[in-house]
């Protein structure tokens, strides 16, 4: 005898073996098209391939193909025109989409889902919509890193200090600085596409977990959805997602990069600093200090770098326990996922359009550097040269910086007569190497920060873009 339905929700289209209908309270629980129904673009795709195929091994008839080929489109259409209306009560994407197609085009809509699994389903929505997601952020970092350029032109003449332990040490130039933030970037860039190569090969043809019985052509399928190839185990095709892992791995290196570089513009916006000032739009005000200027944009991007570094943990939590083939667990891959995304999407464009119109401050720059005695090291090879051991021209110039810091001087302004004291071979050549543009000019070797080598850094990457 069977058992009263707990809801008044429709048959699922799964529910053949079931003799009562999902409680309202597990449908709620447990749907998960109120996120993942931003994967229709894709899922979609995969339908037509695979519908396609299936009509190419005679599984399928050509009409029946056409008539699924044509009736996603239709769908596409009223979900990009806001016409379609998704329903809780069937789950998820696939079942929403596989339900109005069936309901559009009759008994040749259920023939779809022949010879696959939502298991397999999913994953290759999944690997669709990252690949997306990479080739869309590519160009944004580009945009990133030729803003970041231009900067580094524009000021490759700019002296600043350069910091270790956020103490001063040597100067560099603000678009040697600029430079080093690009390496960044591009290494964000190059993780991006080594996580986009390996993930290109589709699951599609797994099926639930063992493959399926009828005789598909998984080739045929990867290349009508741009795949280099297919997965070779059915098992791991339908339960991996490292490539999700890594690329929310990827972003994160992303926010830790675009976070380390708010934190230097935070800094350096301060009066304090006072090395840069950021455009009116992109900081906010105080509701009780009329002065105050706040570089809210780079806060904000360094608040969300621990957001995007959670989500990675998220998953990483989510998979570790696992066994193999597909679990449930996986649908919680999803809002981690689709959060990466759009967090690291929006902080790559704030900060494309934010660094052009970064003002550089050269004289507070400038003024920096020369605190600090920046230009010690220049003379401790300066002694050196001149025949004294590193050990001692280090002990030398170091008794040489404590009496200048007691005259509250930098090292150029000591006298030469009061240079000599600590050591003989100290000449009147030694003001070419402690002045802030003889430290720059000494540093002219590949990958340095000499103004030169700067503008040949730039011309290089010019070069290669």
């Amino acid at each position: 005898m069977s058992k009263t339905p707990t809801s008044g929700h429709p048959q699922k289209l799964w529910g053949g073996r079931f003799a009562e209908s999902t409680s309202a309270l597990v449908e709620r629980f447990s749907e998960s098209v109120s996120f993942d129904a931003r994967l229709y673009r894709q899922d979609i795709r995969g339908s037509q391939a695979h519908a396609r195929m299936l009509a190419k091994i005679g599984v399928l008839s050509d009409a029946d193909a056409r008539a699924i080929v044509e009736g996603l489109e239709g769908i596409l259409a009223d979900i990009e025109a806001g016409r379609f209306q998704w329903k809780r009560e069937l789950e998820d994407v696939h079942m929403n989409i596989e339900a109005e197609l069936t309901a559009r085009i009759g008994d040749a809509g259920k023939r779809l889902h022949t010879g696959r699994s939502r298991n397999d389903q999913v994953a290759t929505d999944m690997r669709l919509y990252v690949r997306d997601v990479i080739d869309a952020l590519i160009p944004l970092i580009d945009r990133v890193a030729e803003a970041l350029l231009d900067l580094a032109e524009r000021e490759a003449d700019t002296v600043m200090p350069g910091f270790t332990h956020l103490q001063i040490a040597q100067p560099v130039t603000f678009g040697h600085h600029m430079l080093a933030w690009r390496e960044q970037i591009l290494r964000d860039k190059s993780r991006l596409l080594d996580c986009r190569k390996r993930m290109n090969v589709l699951p599609l043809g797994a099926a639930a977990l063992a493959g399926t019985v009828y005789p598909i052509d998984r080739h045929f399928v990867a290349e009508q959805l741009g795949f280099d190839g297919v997965t070779e185990n059915s098992l791991d095709a339908v339960s991996d997602r490292d490539y999700a892992i890594e690329f929310c791995a990827a972003a994160s290196l992303i926010l830790v990069h675009l976070s380390r570089w708010s934190e230097e513009l935070i800094l350096w916006a301060t009066p304090l600093f006072g090395f840069v000032d950021l455009p009116d739009r992109f900081c906010t005000g105080s509701s009780i200090m009329p002065q105050k200027k706040n570089p809210d944009v780079p806060e904000l991007v360094r608040g969300k770098a621990g957001r995007v570094i959670g989500n990675l943990t998220a998953l990483l939590v989510l998979m570790k326990g696992q066994p193999l083939a597909y679990n449930r667990d996986n649908q919680e891959d999803k809002p981690p996922l689709f959060d990466t995304v759009d967090t690291v999407t929006i902080c790559l464009e704030v900060y494309a359009e934010m660094i052009p119109h970064i003002v550089v401050n050269r004289d507070n720059c400038r003024a920096a550097a020369a605190r600090g005695f920046s230009t010690a090291t220049d003379l401790a090879d300066y002694l050196v040269k001149k025949g004294l051991p590193f050990r001692d021209a280090h002990h030398a110039v170091g008794s040489a910086v404590a009496y200048a810091a007691q005259k509250n001087c930098d090292l150029a302004a000591l006298t030469l007569d009061e240079l000599k004291r600590f050591s003989p071979l100290i000449e009147a050549d030694v003001y070419t190497y402690i002045t802030l543009e003889g430290s720059l000019a000494a540093r002219n070797h590949y990958g340095a920060t000499a103004p030169a080598q700067v503008r040949a850094a730039i011309a290089r990457a010019r070069k290669r873009t």
